[in-house]
């Protein structure tokens, strides 16, 4: 998969299909995009390109708004699209000059003039151009001023729900892991850089990564403790990872995301790894004494080994 930084990078090709869209989590649904774009190119003999944007246009449009919570980070994000063997991603700068183009001129500027779209497919609940006015018989239209066809994807279901990036997200904010990797089509990701922390797993017997997410737009889960993978490189763990405030712990400071990794006792300083959220084990809670909680750990650890093994 190519990556572009922008649409001027991209040197249009013949029979080119198109998606346009945030694709926040590369959920199911998307798939579903995806591999009909794979498959319209192919029998086209062309090429499929996704055009993204960053930042998120919410952020670009309502900066002070620190409501907005994505799925993925932006790296997360490219290496999903990476998987599914998509041959070209664009993420173009959103700004409020790009914002302001209305539906006709985001339709011929870009995705005639710029990509050279030959067929573009889209989502159910597709919009385009200045606030977000142009519906998909918009759309109809003028595909056919511009000589490229249309397909619109119907909304994709999950246990006869259907599959959205907010369902997934409140999934999350509820610990439900289990339903947000349904709906993903792969465990929830927490990805970062291993930073120093106080060292207290390691006298508890249970060292831990603490990682640092520097995305302040990345979702948090609730508190608690998962069982979780863990890919460090190209090698992959199984453990158990705390989000909170360690409450049976002084000094404890704000809030940490910290993973013990079975079997693993190296140091990781600096090193960036990847935690897929497999299931909520139990909430946060404060123990007495230092030994009821290395008692729980214990616990927590063979109910986590039951889970992924």
């Amino acid at each position: 998969m190519k990556v572009y930084s922008n649409i001027e990078e991209f040197e249009p090709v013949e029979n080119l299909v198109a998606t346009v869209g945030t694709f926040d989590g590369v959920h199911l649904g998307h798939s579903y995009i995806l591999d009909r774009l794979k498959t319209e190119a192919e029998k086209r003999n062309g090429a499929s390109v996704l055009l993204t944007f960053y930042p998120h246009p919410r952020m670009v449009l309502f900066p002070d708004n620190n409501d907005l919570k994505m799925l993925n980070t932006q790296e997360e994000k490219v290496d999903l699209l990476a998987k599914s063997k998509l041959d070209h991603l664009i993420i173009h700068p959103f700004s409020r000059e790009f914002s302001r183009l209305n539906s006709v001129e985001f339709v011929r500027d870009v995705l005639v003039n710029q990509l050279g779209v030959s067929k573009l497919i889209i989502g159910y609940d597709h919009h385009f151009g200045r606030n977000r006015e142009g519906t998909f018989g918009d759309l109809l239209e003028l595909a056919n001023l511009y000589g490229f066809e249309v397909e619109q994807i119907e909304a994709q279901e999950f246990k006869d729900t259907q599959v959205s990036s907010t369902k997934i997200r409140s999934a999350i904010d509820e610990g439900d892991m289990k339903m947000a990797r349904h709906f993903l089509g792969y465990p929830f990701l927490l990805s970062g850089k291993v930073v120093r922390g106080a060292g207290i797993g390691r006298t508890l017997g249970f060292k831990t990564a603490n990682i640092e997410i520097k995305d302040r737009f990345k979702i948090i889960p609730p508190n608690g403790v998962y069982a979780v993978h863990v890919k460090i490189k190209e090698e992959a763990y199984i453990g158990m990872l705390n989000i909170g405030i360690r409450p049976s712990i002084k000094d404890k400071g704000g809030i940490t995301i910290e993973v013990h990794i079975f079997g693993l006792d190296e140091e990781l300083y600096g090193i960036e790894l990847s935690v897929g959220l497999i299931e909520k084990i139990r909430e946060e809670q404060k123990f007495e004494n230092i030994d009821l909680l290395k008692q729980q750990l214990e616990f927590d650890k063979a109910k986590c080994e039951a889970i992924l093994f």
